[in-house]
């Protein structure tokens, strides 16, 4: 049977359901927001124990003003929550580290603090972490891989050492999209190099318990060959 320890997840779908409902786009992403804290809730008592959520790309940037604003307001206020003493007090007694991966130098200083905060008091939790990929490409993490190692100097460094460099130094096993597309969209494309994926039709904001149920179970049924 194969072992699953790490999600992936691309959040797709937030807009055009809310579209379908006749809301504001950015309604959209308050309603995946909640559906989020559900699904990795699911997905630690399913036995998981790291859950990567591709939240809001480089691209991602090039957003409409408003729904941008009212991005980093949602992104906010849900880095503030989890800052709140007794979310604290949860997060420790859980085990859940928080952190977040991504050019965090573009996002604005006030949400870089409060996501520093975040780090900085989950640092020592064990044995679950959530990774918020956020200003997150994964062609820019990579270079800025290879810069970060060429500024110290190295010539000569093995795929393990590479690793270590980049923002996430874990593999997801399984790594699942919403919204019916059915494309990586730059998300940890050296991370993922033997992840399996699987592409679902609903949006995000419609997953539920048995969707993230079969989705495991469908992992376990495939063979994974690792080239050979």
């Amino acid at each position: 049977m194969n072992a699953l320890r790490h999600i992936g997840v691309i959040v797709d779908g937030n807009r055009r359901f809310a579209k379908r409902l006749m809301l504001t786009p950015w309604k959209g992403h308050e309603l995946g927001y909640e559906k989020f804290k559900k699904f990795t809730e699911w997905c630690f008592d399913l036995g998981i124990e790291e859950v990567t959520a591709y939240i809001f790309s480089i691209q991602n940037f090039n957003r409409p003003k408003d729904e941008f604003e009212y991005l980093m307001k949602i992104f906010k206020n849900a880095v503030n929550e989890l800052i709140q003493p007794e979310k604290l007090k949860e997060l420790k007694e859980k085990g859940i580290r928080i952190r977040f991966i991504g050019r965090q130098q573009m996002l604005p200083k006030d949400l870089q603090e409060l996501q520093n905060k975040a780090m900085e008091a989950t640092k020592d939790n064990k044995p679950k972490q959530i990774n918020f990929a956020m200003a997150y490409g994964g062609r820019e993490e990579i270079i800025d891989t290879v810069n970060k190692i060429l500024s110290e100097g190295k010539k000569e460094i093995n795929e393990e050492e590479f690793g270590k460099y980049l923002w996430l130094n874990s593999n997801p096993d399984l790594i699942i999209r919403t919204g019916g597309e059915q494309r990586t969209s730059n998300f940890l494309p050296w991370q993922s190099t033997y992840s399996e994926w699987i592409f679902l039709d609903k949006f995000w904001p419609e997953i539920e318990k048995e969707d993230l149920v079969k989705c495991i179970e469908e992992y376990k049924s495939r063979e994974r060959r690792f080239g050979k």
